[in-house]
């Protein structure tokens, strides 16, 4: 599953995207720096790997990964096919879930698309644009049913209603998330603005003001959004540094949860998956997955043979695991489930999976 990041030109996407993956892209001065979108996988902080790993004298640790994808900036007139909008909007349709990233830092080196520094009115141009590329997109789709309709086929009827109310929404500024679509609907028409979304507050190294952010505050709340306040460009010094002079900066700036981790939690909940865990001596690995996966679909993930051979999962929870302090008190509790193939996997199992082949 994929987050895309999305926004205005200049507005700091790319910088993000260096920070979040090291990648080293290009971050130029200048609006379609990207055309082609990089895709990057950020590990996904889990300090439970660490003591698992220490339990098991796990030979390494492979922490799980969100996927973002860096997309060029939109323009005003992107519906229409402005500033190879077309091309963009497409690569938005493919993502699972959205980031905007929002320019809240002054910087006056750093061009601006807009006039002044005007967060709101970035957004609106580039929700504007998603919004009317979905109504094209219902409206095609109205037109398509309405033909077969006209026939008399109820399916087709009860199809035509709902796009009609969609229609008159999206005209009238509402979202699809603000309408509360189904996904089923929304993923059927490809609706850009009913995909998951979270807002990037991209902001100047002393961060934004209360004051500034209280109307992006106000638009997340109408859309069941959330909003990750960071500085892109220091992110993006930070990470350049090594392993160990990046830990002793977040302690003397006293960040205990730093910006990027943030991104990365946001994403996980954004995307609403939850996390397993593998840990043996080889390796302790995490593992994430859609909330309401399967066991035997969690097999999957690690190798189609185990999918297909699945017998059962053995599964402890970690907390459980904290809380009685090793493997055979949990045992001796009767906290290790022996579980089937349509257990639902829960944040915090660790599972050892028996298959044949």
């Amino acid at each position: 599953m994929e987050i895309g990041i999305v926004g205005l030109p200049n507005v700091g996407k790319s910088s993000l995207f260096n920070a979040l993956t090291g990648a080293g892209i290009a971050a130029e001065n200048f609006p379609f720096t990207t055309i082609e979108p990089n895709v990057g996988v950020v590990p996904l902080p889990d300090p439970r790997l660490e003591v698992l790993s220490e339990k098991n004298k796990s030979a390494k640790i492979i922490p799980a990964g969100i996927r973002f994808v860096d997309i060029a900036g939109l323009v005003k007139g992107a519906s229409q096919g402005e500033g190879l909008g077309n091309k963009f909007l497409s690569h938005i349709r493919a993502v699972d879930a959205v980031a905007h990233v929002v320019r809240f830092f002054r910087d006056e080196n750093v061009i601006r698309v807009l006039p002044e520094l005007d967060p709101m009115k970035g957004v609106d141009i580039v929700e504007t644009e998603l919004l009317l590329a979905d109504l094209q997109q219902a409206e095609k789709a109205l037109e398509k049913v309405q033909k077969i309709a006209k026939s008399g086929e109820k399916e087709a009827r009860d199809k035509q209603l709902l796009l009609e109310g969609i229609v008159k929404a999206f005209n009238e500024g509402k979202s699809a998330r603000m309408q509360n679509l189904p996904m089923e609907i929304i993923n059927e028409f490809q609706f850009l603005t009913g995909k998951p979304m979270l807002y990037v507050a991209n902001a100047d190294e002393d961060g934004v003001s209360p004051e500034a952010l209280k109307p992006l505050q106000e638009r997340a709340r109408q859309e069941k959004a959330c909003i990750v306040v960071l500085c892109t460009k220091l992110e993006a010094e930070i990470v350049e540094l090594p392993a160990e002079e990046r830990a002793a900066y977040y302690q003397s700036a006293g960040i205990t949860t730093p910006g990027l981790a943030r991104l990365a939690q946001a994403g996980q909940e954004l995307l609403n998956q939850v996390c397993f865990f593998t840990s043996g001596p080889k390796e302790t690995r995490a593992w994430l997955i859609p909330r309401g996966t399967t066991a035997v679909k969690a097999a999957g993930k690690i190798h189609t043979d185990i999918e297909r051979g699945f017998i059962r999962a053995e599964i402890h929870q970690y907390d459980d695991l904290i809380k009685y302090g090793s493997y055979s008190a949990i045992q001796e509790k009767g906290l290790l489930a022996l579980e089937g193939k349509e257990y639902e996997m829960q944040d915090g199992d660790v599972v050892h999976f028996r298959f044949s082949v």
